[in-house]
């Protein structure tokens, strides 16, 4: 077993002002879809300017935040916010969807794809490249709050978590596993595959896929939100109900791209 190391959630402390980390992984990885995204866009043949990059980030921040924050409540904590509405601005405690973010996402991709001409497609796969070192951020900023923690479990790197809720038995760190998968992993994978001309929509078909396909299967050794529990069969988990259709749309959009004309 290891020993879960003892952060303190708040990074930066000037007076009232608090400044935590959960806050800062998420401007990691806004920096790093900036960088990523202007490096892309220095290749003569990207089709995109630095300042069209400066807008989609911008733009990005927003649909991220507003859609993940969205997506959570509706998804995972509906009572919590008819109960208490303003609990949707309280974003320092945690509590944002992936697939939320997603919806926000798609917003952005069709208002700039008719903005710039690129259409929503266009847009998208040059967005989701960018999006993996922000997922990674997040889940280690999901690790450093003590959060979303996995079942229980003797595997030689599991750890006993500080929030009372998790108890005093050892878990699975299911947030490192996604960090691992749906960051790392799936940056190498969507990275990679979209540094050579594609179909319009493949990259983001592969990036959709690959991403539904990791949170299937660590929500298997993930600990449901204790407001829904399992949904069904006494395994299934709003993560994973949710990734089904991701992967699914990925799945037909891939199949598009790779039948012959007139199939």
């Amino acid at each position: 077993m290891l020993a879960y190391p003892q952060f303190d959630p708040v990074a930066i402390s000037l007076g009232p002002l608090h400044v935590r980390w959960y806050g800062l992984m998420y401007l990691f990885g806004f920096c790093s879809a900036w960088l990523l995204g202007r490096y892309r866009a220095s290749r003569p043949d990207s089709g995109w300017t630095g300042e069209q990059v400066d807008d989609l980030i911008t733009y990005s921040v927003l649909g991220v935040v507003l859609g993940g924050r969205t997506g959570y409540e509706l998804f995972y904590d509906l009572p919590g916010l008819l109960a208490d509405p303003l609990s949707f601005f309280k974003v320092w405690q945690g509590g944002m969807s992936f697939h939320g973010g997603i919806i926000g996402m798609s917003v952005v991709a069709w208002l700039l794809g008719k903005k710039t001409g690129k259409g929503f497609w266009g847009v998208a796969d040059f967005l989701v490249p960018l999006v993996p070192l922000g997922i990674l951020a997040g889940r280690i900023g999901n690790f450093i709050n003590g959060e979303l923690w996995g079942k229980v479990g003797d595997v030689p790197w599991a750890m006993v978590f500080p929030d009372p809720r998790a108890g005093d038995m050892p878990r699975h760190p299911s947030q490192l596993y996604e960090a691992g998968l749906e960051g790392a992993a799936l940056f190498v994978i969507v990275w990679l595959y979209s540094a050579r001309k594609r179909k319009t929509g493949a990259v983001s078909g592969v990036f959709l896929l690959w991403y539904g396909i990791f949170r299937f299967i660590v929500e298997f050794v993930r600990v449901p939100d204790p407001q829904l529990g399992y949904l069904a069969f006494g395994w299934l988990t709003m993560g994973q109900l949710l990734s089904l259709p991701v992967a699914a749309l990925a799945a037909w959009l891939l199949w598009l791209r790779a039948a012959p004309k007139g199939a």
